[in-house]
């Protein structure tokens, strides 16, 4: 009888395989080969192989993007007016929810407004405005108007012509999208039992969906070679200091959001800003690595209850609610910021009114954000509301990676924040819970909830 002993496995080490380490390496590759194909005689009237390959790689995630927006949007805000069900007899809870989303969203994108005409990201490249650029800005009108849905899934079409060739291209409307997801939530919660099962499929598709998209931000270390290297490319060495500015300029304003704002809401609530960062600082961590709200969804949640007091009647409405809307970190201080980098990177002044368009549809459109491109999401709806070259998408989402760890760890701090005030402000937030001594631990004791004085539905009856 003989024994065979087979060879170990040899596996590459963690920091090889981790998906940051990936997209520092995909960005010093991409980097590297948009210099090749600058240097070796790529321009946008003569583009060599090199180049064109990078664009298209480029253009292709951002497309796989782009595709997935409109079904995310609709079955993402379907389902969260679907969650108002669940605290049917708390509308006022709900109303409360919903506003000091909108004040934290107002005040953010504030920040991220100064920001941007303060570090001034994208001033001094040298580029010029693009040649498909109609010159067209936005204006309340137009932005009233477009509100209205054209068609069932806000979709457009638009030919061009140039010479003798004509393309035909299709686009949507993010704003249409959502208004036709909420009147077709809203309709579905009064028909009541006999929508159900259209709910139950929303619920479905939601989940598909984010698994797809998942399947996307994996690939996202080659669509991020692309995309920076189509960028130094394109717009030359320049690009990567006007980037680097634009990343410092975002962690910035993160920064001032989280450890600013979020405190000061905090203790004008009574509360110690030490619990609240201690007891939700195991979902920040994970949104930070996972860069998804919807994955870090059930740890949210979790803190959010057993750590941060919030009866678990009115968090599992509200944090569910928060990871599909409330996005500081995406719908805020980033549209804000980004808006005024493509305007100053392609030499375009903005008015008054484009200003103050910028916190109306950061405010408004963060229901459309839905959890895992809520940024690319936000960044298309706000340069074409202002009437910006969407060409800013694709030089943006170059450093994507990059920033989205730290605005979902924002987004998830925020998601939290609101219905801790909002519990404290009604009267049912678990202050006994919520001051409970962590000693290092992700969770506070089982024991001290289970003998906490607040029913988990009490909420329902408030």
């Amino acid at each position: 009888m003989t024994s065979e002993t087979s060879a170990p496995v040899r596996r590459l080490p963690r920091w090889a395989t981790a998906f940051g380490p990936q997209i520092i390496a995909a960005l010093i590759i991409g980097l590297l080969l948009g210099l090749l194909a600058k240097y070796s005689g790529h321009t946008a009237e003569t583009p060599n192989g090199l180049g064109v390959t990078l664009g298209t790689i480029g253009s292709s995630y951002v497309n796989l993007l782009r595709a997935a927006v409109v079904p995310l949007v609709f079955f993402a805000v379907v389902a969260s007016i679907a969650n108002l069900a669940q605290v049917a007899n708390a509308a006022r809870l709900a109303w409360q929810t919903i506003i000091w989303f909108g004040i934290t969203s107002f005040v953010s994108v504030l920040i991220g407004m100064v920001l941007g005409l303060v570090f001034q990201p994208g001033a001094k490249t040298g580029q010029a405005t693009p040649p498909d650029y109609d010159g067209k800005t936005g204006d309340w009108w137009s932005f009233l108007i477009g509100l209205i849905p054209s068609n069932f899934l806000g979709l457009g079409a638009s030919t061009k012509v140039v010479e003798t060739t004509a393309t035909t291209t299709l686009n949507f409307n993010v704003l249409q999208v959502l208004v036709i997801a909420v009147v077709v939530g809203i309709a579905a919660l009064k028909v009541g039992k006999a929508a159900e099962p259209f709910l139950a499929f929303s619920t479905s598709m939601l989940a598909v969906i984010q698994k797809i998209l998942w399947w996307i931000i994996r690939i996202a270390p080659l669509g991020t070679v692309g995309l920076i290297g189509n960028a130094v490319a394109t717009y030359g060495w320049d690009t990567m200091g006007a980037l680097g500015k634009f990343t410092l300029t975002i962690y910035v304003g993160l920064a001032l959001v989280m450890f600013v704002l979020y405190p000061v809401l905090v203790r004008l609530h009574g509360l110690s800003i030490k619990q609240y960062f201690s007891g939700v600082w195991p979902a920040v961590q994970m949104g930070f690595v996972s860069r998804s709200s919807i994955g870090t969804l059930p740890l949210t949640q979790r803190v959010t209850e057993r750590n941060l007091g919030v009866p678990s009647g009115y968090a599992s409405f509200a944090v569910p609610l928060g990871a599909t809307t409330k996005m500081d970190g995406c719908a805020a201080i980033y549209p804000a910021i980004s808006a005024i980098f493509v305007a100053q990177f392609f030499n375009i002044e903005l008015t008054l009114t484009q200003y103050l368009l910028i916190a109306l549809v950061s405010v408004l459109g963060s229901a459309a954000t839905a959890g895992t491109t809520g940024a690319v999401v936000m960044l298309t709806l706000t340069l074409s509301t202002l009437g910006l070259p969407l060409a800013g998408v694709g030089l943006l989402l170059a450093v994507d990676p990059i920033l989205d760890m730290g605005r979902t760890a924002l987004n998830v701090a925020g998601q939290a924040l609101v219905p801790v005030i909002v519990a404290k402000r009604e009267g049912i937030l678990d202050e006994a819970l919520y001051n409970a001594p962590r000693n290092g631990n992700p969770f506070a004791d089982e024991a001290l909830e289970a003998g906490s004085g607040q029913d988990a539905k009490e909420p329902a009856n408030a």
